[in-house]
C-alpha cells in the first residue's frame, strides 16, 4: 500500500467512525410513548433521522439537510436546501419546522437532530432582515477569515432560530438534541449555531466581530442588532425541558485513525482535535515540524504520523476555487519543497472542502513536480486562494461525494515511509 493510499484508509476510518447508521442508536431512549416529532438540521441529519427510524420506526418530522444529502425516511420529510450560503428552500422548510414544533404539547417528545451545516440551512432572518441581506452577511462572513465560533455569534443574533429559539418554540415538550460536533472545542452553544442552546453572547459582541473582521452589512442588519436580543440565555426557563447530548466529535474519529496506523507500526503524534488558524500559516508550520521530524530520524526508526483536526480558516484574498484543507496541503507542499518520504492528506469528513464538492486533497514528494509537469503555478494558485484547481489539474483530489456526517477536518501527515 502506498502512503498516499494509506492516509486515504485512515481518512475512511475517521469517516466510518462518525456515520449516525453506526454510533447514534445507542444514544437513543426507548422510544417515548405518545407523540414524538423528529426535526433536524445540516449535513448528516438526514442520516441521523434515517438512523432513528431504523431504531424507532417511522417517525413525524422534518429535517434539513443540504442538497445531493438526503435519505430515505419512511415518516420524516427530508427537505434539501443550500449550504454554505442559505436560499429558499431552507427559508420554507425552516418556517414549517417552526410550525411543527410550535404544535407541540407539554406531554410530547421533540427529537433534534443538529450538525454542522445547520448554520445555513436553518434559514429564519431577523425581522426586518431579507433573505438575500442574510445570504450577503453569510458569504462575507465566509471569506473574512473569522473562525467559525465568531461567524456563529453573528448569525444567532440575526435569526429567530438559532441561539436556542428551536427549543423555545417547542416549550414546554421535553426535548432530546443529539448532536454531532463540527466546532474546535465541542461547545454545543456553536454547533449550527446552537438551535437548542442558549448563549450569553449579546447583539453587541456580534456588531464587533463584523468591525474586527471587517464585515460591511446593510442598515437593515445594524437595524436588527440594535433590537432587543433575542438569543436565549443558558438559564431561560425555556431551556429547562432540553438535554443536549453531542454523541459524535472529531477525537473519536481521529482515536480510530490512530489506532489504525498504529497498527500498521506508525508512531502516531496527535497535534489536537481542535486546531484553528489561518489554513496556509497552518500549513507552514506543520511542514516545519514534519521537516525537523524528518532530519532527526534515524535507521529503523518507526514511521511518524502527525495528526489533527479542528476547523482551519482562509481569508478570500483571490478569485479562484479553494477551501481551507486543499488551501492547508498547497502550503505544505511548497513549504515541505519535495522532501521525500513525507506524504499527507487534508480533507473535510463531510467531503465538501470549502463551496466546492471536493473533501480535499494529498501530496507528496512528487506534488512540485507534477505541477511543473502539468504547467500550473503552485505560488500562483496560493495567492488566488485557487488550491481546487491546482490539485485538480495535477490528479491530486480527495473527492468522496456526501459521506453523510461532518466531524470537521482531517490531517494526517506521513514521515519516514
Amino acid at each position: 500500500m502506498t502512503p498516499e493510499v494509506f492516509l486515504r484508509h485512515l481518512f475512511d476510518k475517521a469517516v466510518e467512525v462518525a456515520d449516525p447508521m453506526r454510533s447514534l442508536a445507542r444514544f437513543l431512549p426507548k422510544r417515548p410513548q405518545g407523540r414524538v416529532i423528529v426535526i433536524g438540521a445540516g449535513k448528516a441529519s438526514a442520516r441521523m433521522a434515517e438512523a432513528v427510524e431504523a431504531a424507532w420506526g417511522p417517525c413525524e418530522g422534518l429535517v434539513i439537510t443540504r442538497y445531493g444529502y438526503g435519505r430515505p425516511c419512511r415518516g420524516i420529510e427530508i427537505v434539501e436546501a443550500a449550504h454554505p450560503v442559505p436560499d429558499e428552500n431552507g427559508l420554507n422548510a425552516t418556517a414549517r419546522m417552526l410550525d411543527l414544533v410550535k404544535s407541540a404539547g407539554e406531554g410530547d417528545f421533540v427529537l433534534a437532530l443538529i450538525s454542522g451545516g445547520a448554520s445555513a440551512l436553518l434559514v429564519a432572518p431577523a425581522e426586518g432582515v431579507r433573505l438575500a441581506e442574510k445570504q450577503a452577511v453569510n458569504a462575507a462572513l465566509l471569506a473574512s477569515g473569522a473562525p467559525i465560533d465568531k461567524m456563529n455569534t453573528v448569525r444567532k443574533h440575526l435569526s429567530r432560530v438559532k441561539g436556542g429559539q428551536l427549543a423555545a418554540a417547542a416549550y414546554p415538550a421535553q426535548m432530546l438534541s443529539l448532536l454531532i460536533s463540527d466546532v474546535p472545542g465541542d461547545d454545543p452553544a456553536f454547533i449550527g449555531s446552537g438551535p437548542t442552546v442558549g448563549d450569553a453572547s449579546t447583539p453587541d459582541d456580534a456588531l464587533a466581530i463584523l468591525k474586527q473582521w471587517k464585515v460591511e452589512v446593510p442598515a437593515s442588519v445594524r437595524a436588527a442588532l440594535a433590537a432587543p436580543p433575542r438569543v436565549l440565555t443558558p438559564q431561560d426557563p425555556r431551556l429547562s425541558r432540553v438535554e443536549n447530548v453531542i454523541y459524535a466529535a472529531p477525537k473519536q474519529s481521529l482515536a480510530a485513525a490512530a489506532a489504525l496506523a498504529e497498527s500498521a507500526g506508525y508512531d502516531v503524534r496527535l497535534l489536537g482535535d481542535a486546531l484553528e488558524g489561518e489554513a496556509r500559516d497552518v500549513g507552514r508550520a506543520q511542514a516545519e515540524l514534519a521537516l525537523k521530524i524528518r532530519a532527526s530520524r534515524h535507521p529503523g526508526d518507526r514511521p511518524v504520523l502527525l495528526l489533527s483536526g479542528g476547523e482551519l480558516t482562509v481569508t478570500r484574498r483571490g478569485d479562484g476555487v479553494g477551501g481551507p484543507n486543499a488551501e492547508f496541503c498547497l502550503a505544505l507542499a511548497l513549504a515541505l519543497k519535495g522532501e521525500d518520504c513525507i506524504h499527507a492528506i487534508a480533507c473535510d469528513t463531510d467531503g465538501v472542502d470549502g463551496a466546492a464538492e471536493v473533501a480535499g486533497a494529498v501530496i507528496g514528494p512528487q506534488t512540485l513536480g507534477l505541477a511543473s509537469a502539468a504547467g500550473v503555478d503552485p505560488q500562483a494558485a496560493l495567492a488566488a486562494n485557487d488550491a481546487h484547481s491546482f490539485f485538480a489539474a495535477i490528479g491530486s483530489q480527495v473527492v468522496t461525494g456526501p459521506t453523510l456526517t461532518n466531524v470537521n477536518d482531517f490531517r494526517a501527515i506521513s514521515i519516514g515511509r
